[in-house]
């Protein structure tokens, strides 16, 4: 047995087991350290992946050649697309999944993947080289049983672990997750360090017995089955059985029984004094801050494809086992309610993002990368993107290179890293659509248009990945170069348009101006337009995904050129570096608070700097004419 490695990851969570998979894809002996072999890539919450802007998060996983998309699609009981409604831009996939197969995916890809070893066990201490040229450098780690493994680089991904509280009602247990220890001893070293650290909360509601549902009590929610999912690799399907959701709602009558319980709850008898998550609030949360609304929805979500356990979705609480059954029972379909687990508050150290560069290494320690909850992030989606970028940058500082970054106009991977290390965080961080300026760009359906190249160049994307892309966009050009040079006559056009509720025409266009129409597409055209329809019928791999594709584009081209012409003139900002050329304490110019954030955080480029909280216009003009620009 090898005990020397290239990289340690700790944690095999969504962020642990990407960067492992990252790592040793590229080439890096890895290892691959958990307390618990058989639970990794655990679904610690729901047992869903995507959502609204995370589910965009997936797909650049996936386009970047990461494994969370293939896993969720291999594993998914249920696939609905989001914000279909809304335009393109804001289209989400999002996806049911059986955790107990989501973990056992994750664990063969683990075990198959070259370069990559696990052991089992609890890192309890950094090893440090002190001596190194630029200051402390990481140089392996330690395990609670006395193990000691050597590394060029370690990514630390520890989730919920460090020093973990769980919180229901008054009993308090110490854990990660409900059932398994917390980790101790890492957040004190690295404090000692210099490192700047806070608590966090977060929580999860109860498990219930789907056997004592009575389900006519509720609306059913039918997943979708079309060609949409999260890899691109056309081999990668659903297979499972799909469920249904199911949803529900509260009652002033069941409000009354959880405001009954309020005073043992501890997030309102002073038990928890830490930040907890604003966008996902418990249940007794959201009675009180919305005490004007008489119901909240519940989702009935099932864990599997054959399992009778089911998360309540929306039912988050730490109050006491009794409240939440009394509640519970209130809800009609929850009269004969048997429950497998109450939901708990859990809460957990992390650490202050702003210490990190752009590739996730900490400032601070050389080859000491963060990722996942420890940076103050929430969700699956958010840690398996920062566990990717990572563990390529890991891999990048082993055996040279330069780094791997994404701009915000590049990615929602990008928007969610230069977030984190720009602004922190003042509560649990998850990614929306509204948090990128340049979401018409960012759409799900252009993952692999984005990011699968310059993955490729790196090494982590496969050659195959660059020969799809090569062919959807060949199919996809063709159909839009057709489009706009088949020329429709209006007399031949306007009965059909017509029988469609829409203005006829009063002289001939080009087929792509009718296509830029809200009510028309190219397969609605393809019934009147015989060469269009044929061209179409010639699509043998990928039809819908392509046809969808070359829809977007023209309906949106417009919009897109747009906004690609603002990020270009911003993107001239990030090329303009700045990290290390400033005092910013002797520039007497600048604002105060300028001068206090500037010199904490150290920016990368000048665009960076603009995005800092308490950094003005004004004080951007500064230091461009100090630059001479």
């Amino acid at each position: 047995m090898d005990f020397k490695y290239d990289i340690i990851v700790v944690g095999a969570g969504h962020a642990g087991c990407e960067a492992a998979a990252a790592a040793a894809n590229l080439g890096s002996k890895t290892l691959l350290i958990t307390m618990d072999m058989n639970k990794i890539a655990q679904m610690s919450c729901n047992p869903a992946v995507g959502g609204i802007a995370k589910g965009q998060i997936v797909r650049e996983i996936d386009a970047l050649g990461g494994q969370s998309g293939i896993v969720s699609d291999k594993t998914a009981i249920q696939f609905r697309m989001l914000n279909r409604s809304k335009g393109p831009a804001m289209w989400s996939p999002r996806v049911q999944s059986d955790r107990m197969k989501y973990i056992e995916t994750w664990r063969d890809i683990i075990e198959n993947t070259p370069n990559l070893d696990m052991w089992q066990d609890m890192v309890t201490e950094l090893k440090f080289d002190k001596s190194a040229a630029t200051g402390s450098a990481v140089t392996g780690v330690k395990t609670r049983m006395g193990v000691e493994f050597s590394a060029k680089a370690v990514i630390l991904t520890n989730g919920t672990f460090l020093n973990g509280l769980i919180h229901v009602g008054k009993v308090q247990i110490g854990g990660g997750r409900i059932g398994e220890p917390a980790s101790f001893g890492m957040t004190e070293q690295l404090s000692e360090r210099g490192f700047k650290t806070d608590r966090m909360k977060t929580g999860t509601p109860v498990r219930i017995d789907g056997r004592t549902v009575d389900f006519t009590q509720m609306e059913e929610q039918i997943g979708e089955d079309d060609f949409h999912k999260f890899s691109y690799l056309p081999e990668v399907q659903r297979s499972l059985t799909q469920r249904s959701c199911w949803m529900a709602y509260t009652s002033e009558e069941v409000h009354d029984a959880l405001r009954e319980g309020l005073h043992d709850s501890p997030m309102y008898n002073g038990q928890i004094q830490s930040i907890g998550p604003r966008y996902c609030p418990s249940i007794e949360t959201k009675i009180v801050t919305f005490s004007d609304k008489t119901s909240h929805l519940l989702f009935l979500e099932p864990e599997g494809e054959r399992t009778h356990e089911y998360y309540l979705n929306g039912f988050s609480s730490s109050l006491p086992l009794e409240t939440q059954l009394k509640a519970l029972k209130r809800v009609p379909a929850f009269r004969n309610v048997h429950i497998f687990r109450p939901g708990y508050a859990i809460e957990y150290d992390f650490f202050d993002p702003t210490q990190l560069l752009p590739t996730l290494e900490t400032k601070k320690v050389k080859n000491l990368f963060f990722a996942g909850q420890i940076n103050g992030t929430t969700g699956y989606e958010e840690a398996a993107a920062q566990g990717l970028l990572a563990g390529i940058n890991a891999h990048v500082n082993c055996h040279g290179g330069e780094p791997f970054t994404l701009r915000r106009d590049e990615a929602y991977i990008g928007v969610l890293i230069d977030d984190l290390i720009t602004k922190g965080v003042d509560e649990p961080y998850r990614m929306f659509t509204s948090r990128a300026e340049y979401r018409i760009l960012l759409r799900q359906d252009n993952a692999d248009e984005r990011l699968t190249r310059k993955s490729h160049e790196w090494g982590l994307a496969s050659s195959e990945r660059v020969q799809l892309l090569d062919a959807k966009e060949e199919k996809v050009n063709e159909i839009i170069e057709f489009a706009s040079n088949f020329s429709i006559k209006a007399d031949r056009i306007n009965p059909f348009l017509e029988q469609l509720g829409t203005s006829p025409l009063k002289q001939g266009v080009k087929l792509i101006d009718l296509i830029t129409r809200p009510t028309i597409d190219l397969e609605l055209m393809s019934q009147e337009v015989a060469p269009l329809k044929e061209m179409l019928g010639s699509i043998e791999e990928r039809k819908e995904e392509i046809i969808e594709s070359a829809n977007i584009k023209v309906k949106y081209s417009g919009y897109i050129k747009r906004e690609r012409l603002m990020a270009d003139k911003l993107t001239r900002l990030e090329d303009i570096r700045i990290k290390d050329r400033f005092n910013y304490n002797e520039i007497q110019s600048l604002s105060t608070e300028a001068r206090q954030k500037l010199t904490k955080i150290n920016p990368e480029t000048i665009a960076q700097a603009s995005r800092i909280p308490g950094v003005s216009p004004n004080d951007i003009s500064v230091l461009l004419i100090l630059l001479g620009r």
